[in-house]
C-alpha cells in the first residue's frame, strides 16, 4: 500500500515540487482535504450554481499549484525564497479574483454586458493565473497554444483571409473568459470540477484502503501460471486499475512497482517489461467505467448519458486489451517464458478471501449508474461506500489519519488535471468566440478530399503533436473542438467522432518521440526510455487501428445487432493475425509464406466486407492448420522458411 501512495504521487513529479515543512506543509493539507470534502459536500449533499462550484474548486487548485509547484528551476525546492514569497501573493491574487465572483456574483449578473474597469482587470489578472498554473504543472506548449488563441482572437482581422475575422477587444476578451460560462469556467473545467474529482478521490480512497493491492494481487491469481504470466499479469492488473484510476502514468508507477521486477525477474528485458506495462496502462484510460475524464467530457460534448457512453466504449477496449495479451502471449512464446511456480503466487481463494469486499463498491458504482443517477451522485456513492466496506475488515480499515491522507491525496493528484481544464476553457472560449472551429473543420474537409481515412490519419497525427507537450484531456479537448466537426460533416456518427478523438489523444502516452507512460515505465525499469518506448509503440497498435474500424464498423454498438456481432468477431480476429503478423509467430515462429498469409489475413478481416472476411479466416485459419498440423519444426528448419529478423536481413543482403 506504501508504494502504490509513493506511486501515486510520481504522477506529478516530485523532482519539480516543492518539499513543504511545518506552517506550509499543513496548509497544504488542509486546503487539499477542503477541497475534497467540499467536492463530496457538492457531490452527495448540496450542489452548487455552476459558476460558484467552478470558481470554488479553481481557486483551491491553483493555491494548491503555486504551494507545491514553484516558478523555475532556480527556485529552492527546501527553503522559502523569494519565489516562494512571490507565490503567496500569486495565492492572495487567486482569493481575491476568486472572492470577488464568489460574493458579487449577482451584481455582475445584473450588469451583464456593462462592465466595469475592475471586471476587465480581474479577467485579465485571472487568465494569467491559470496560464501560470498551467505552465507550472503541465509544461510551455499549453501556454503557447492559450496565447495564441487569445492573439487569434484579437488580431482577427490582420490574419490570412481563410481564418480572418473581424476581431474582439482586450474588454470583450477578458469578460468572456472570467465571467462567464464561455471561458476559463466553462464545461471542461465544469467536468473537472465535477465527474472527474469525484473519480480521483474515489481511486484515492481505493489505493488507501488496500483495493489496488487486491485487484493487482487478483490478476496474478489469474494469470500468473500461464505462459508469459507476469507479463499478462501487468495486462490484466493495469486494467483493473486503470478502469477506477483513469490515469496512464498512474498506472505505470503504481502496478508497473509489482509486474515490472517480476516480468525482470522471469527474464523480460527491461525495456520490453516496461513497454508491456506502459501499453496496458494506456488502456486503462479506454477502459469503463472511469475512462480518465474522457467518459465525462464525451458525454457533456455529446449531451449523452455517461452511462450510454461507457457502454458503447467497453467492447473496444475489452479489443484492446485482447490485443496487447496476444503481443504479450507471442511475445512470451518465442523467447520460451513460462510462468511462475504456485508458491510464487498469491492463491486466487485466498485473494478473494482478504479482498472480495473491495468489490462492492465497484458493483454500487456500476448499480447505481444503471439506475440512471447523475455520475456525480455515482462517484459520492462510490467513494463512500468504499469506506464503508474498507471498515468491515481489520487489515483495511482506515484510521482519522488514513482518511485525512486519502482526503488530500485526492486533492493533490486532481492539480494537473483541473489546471488543464482551466487553460482549456480558454482555447474553448476563443474558439467559440472567432469561429475558427468551423474553420479549421472546412480544412481538414478539403486538405482529406471528404474521405473519413484521411481525415482520421490527419487526426491522429494532430494528436500525437499536441500530445507531446499536452496532458490526454487537454488533447482531446482541443481537437475534438477543431476537428471533431469535420468528421461529423463526412457522415461520421456523433459519438463515433468523439470516440475516434479520444483514443487518438491518447497515443502520446506510447508513442515516440514523447510518450509519456514509457518513459515513466523505462523509470521503474530501469531501462532505455526510446527503446521502451519503440517497444510500447509496437504493443499498442490497437490504440491506431480500432479507431478506423470503429469509423466503418459498428463497434459501438450502433447497428443491427448481427452486423454488430460480425464486426466485432471478425475486427477481433483481424487484430490477432495483425499481432501474430508483427510478432511473425503464432504456435511457432511463421515461415516466410505464413507471414505473408498472416498479413493478408489481417488485412482483409479489417476491411467492411462479409467476403473479405471470409477470404481472411480461410487464410487466418489456414496458417493454423499448417502451423498445427502440417509444418513441423524439423521441416521448418530443413527447408529454410522459418522467418526471423537475422533471416530477413540476411536475405536482403544476399547472405
Amino acid at each position: 500500500m506504501q508504494d502504490q501512495d509513493r506511486g501515486s504521487e510520481k504522477e506529478i513529479k516530485p523532482s519539480k515540487t516543492r518539499s513543504l515543512v511545518g506552517f506550509f506543509a499543513f496548509a497544504f493539507t488542509v486546503i487539499a482535504v477542503t477541497l475534497s470534502l467540499f467536492q463530496l459536500y457538492s457531490a452527495g449533499i448540496q450542489p452548487f450554481s455552476a459558476i460558484y462550484q467552478r470558481c470554488i474548486h479553481i481557486t483551491l487548485i491553483m493555491t494548491l499549484a503555486f504551494l507545491l509547484f514553484p516558478a523555475t528551476k532556480k527556485a529552492s525546492r527546501q527553503k522559502q525564497d523569494i519565489y516562494f514569497y512571490i507565490d503567496l501573493l500569486l495565492i492572495a491574487l487567486v482569493f481575491l479574483v476568486g472572492g470577488y465572483i464568489i460574493f458579487y456574483y449577482g451584481e455582475i449578473i445584473e450588469r451583464q454586458g456593462d462592465w466595469t474597469t475592475i471586471d476587465v482587470i480581474f479577467g485579465l489578472v485571472t487568465t494569467f493565473l491559470v496560464i501560470e498554473a498551467c505552465r507550472r504543472t503541465i509544461g510551455w506548449v499549453m501556454v503557447i497554444i492559450c496565447l495564441s488563441f487569445i492573439v487569434y482572437a484579437y488580431f482577427g482581422p490582420y490574419m490570412p483571409e481563410f481564418f480572418a475575422h473581424k476581431g474582439y477587444s482586450i474588454e470583450r476578451i477578458s469578460t468572456l473568459l472570467y465571467l462567464t460560462t464561455e471561458g476559463i469556467y466553462g464545461l471542461p473545467l465544469g467536468v473537472a470540477a465535477t465527474f472527474v474529482f469525484i473519480f480521483v478521490l474515489f481511486g484515492s480512497f481505493l489505493q488507501k484502503t488496500g483495493g489496488g493491492d487486491f485487484f493487482i494481487n487478483l490478476a496474478y491469481a489469474l494469470t500468473g501460471r500461464m505462459t508469459g504470466g507476469p507479463a499478462k499479469t501487468a495486462v490484466l492488473a493495469s486494467g483493473f486499475m486503470g478502469s477506477v484510476s483513469g490515469s496512464a502514468i498512474g498506472n505505470v508507477v503504481t502496478t508497473g512497482s509489482f509486474t515490472i521486477p517480476m516480468m525482470k525477474k522471469l527474464g523480460y528485458k527491461p525495456h520490453i517489461a516496461g513497454a508491456v506495462e506502459a501499453a496496458a496502462s494506456t488502456g486503462g484510460q479506454l477502459m469503463p467505467p472511469i475512462m480518465g475524464a474522457g467518459a465525462f467530457l464525451m458525454a457533456e460534448f455529446t449531451n449523452t448519458s455517461y452511462l450510454y457512453i461507457i457502454k458503447v466504449a467497453l467492447i473496444p477496449a475489452i479489443m484492446y486489451y485482447v490485443t496487447v495479451l496476444f503481443f504479450v502471449h507471442f511475445e512470451a512464446k518465442k523467447m520460451g517464458f513460462l510462468g511462475l511456480p504456485g508458491d510464487q503466487l498469491p492463491r486466487i481463494g485466498e485473494t478473494l478471501k482478504n479482498g472480495l469486499h473491495f468489490l462492492i463498491p465497484l458493483g454500487i458504482l456500476i448499480y447505481v449508474l444503471v439506475r440512471n443517477f447523475s455520475p456525480m451522485m455515482a462517484g459520492f456513492v462510490a467513494v463512500v461506500a468504499t469506506f464503508l466496506a474498507a471498515m468491515i475488515r481489520k487489515r483495511s480499515r482506515l484510521s482519522l489519519r488514513d482518511v485525512i491522507d486519502a482526503l488530500a491525496l485526492g486533492g493533490k493528484n486532481a492539480i494537473t488535471v483541473s489546471a488543464a481544464c482551466a487553460a482549456a476553457g480558454i482555447i474553448v472560449g476563443m474558439v467559440s468566440l472567432t469561429g475558427m472551429g468551423l474553420k479549421f473543420s472546412s480544412m481538414v474537409v478539403s486538405i482529406s478530399g471528404g474521405v473519413p481515412l484521411i481525415a482520421i490519419i490527419l487526426i491522429g497525427l494532430a494528436s500525437l503533436v499536441l500530445g507531446m507537450g499536452l496532458p490526454v484531456t487537454a488533447s482531446y479537448i482541443v481537437l475534438v473542438i477543431l476537428a471533431g466537426p469535420a468528421l461529423i460533416e463526412m457522415g461520421v456518427a456523433l459519438i463515433t467522432a468523439h470516440m475516434i478523438v479520444f483514443w487518438y489523444s491518447q497515443d502520446a502516452n506510447v508513442t515516440p518521440p514523447v510518450a509519456l507512460a514509457s518513459f515513466a515505465a523505462a523509470g521503474v525499469a530501469g531501462a532505455n526510455p526510446m527503446r521502451c518506448a519503440f517497444s510500447s509503440w509496437k504493443i499498442a497498435k490497437g490504440l491506431y487501428i480500432i479507431p478506423i474500424i470503429m469509423a466503418y464498423q459498428p463497434l459501438l454498438l450502433n447497428g443491427p445487432f448481427w452486423e454488430v456481432v460480425r464486426a466485432i468477431v471478425f475486427s477481433t480476429l483481424g487484430l490477432i493475425a495483425f499481432t501474430a503478423f508483427l510478432e511473425a509467430y503464432l504456435f511457432h515462429r511463421t515461415n516466410i509464406i505464413e507471414w505473408i498469409f498472416m498479413g493478408v489475413a489481417a488485412f482483409l478481416l479489417l476491411l467492411p466486407s462479409f467476403y473479405t472476411d471470409f477470404i481472411g479466416v480461410v487464410l487466418f485459419f489456414g496458417v493454423i492448420f499448417t502451423q498445427k498440423l502440417i509444418w513441423k519444426e524439423e521441416w521448418k528448419g530443413l527447408l529454410g522458411l522459418q522467418l526471423s529478423k537475422k533471416n530477413l536481413v540476411d536475405a536482403f543482403h544476399g547472405r
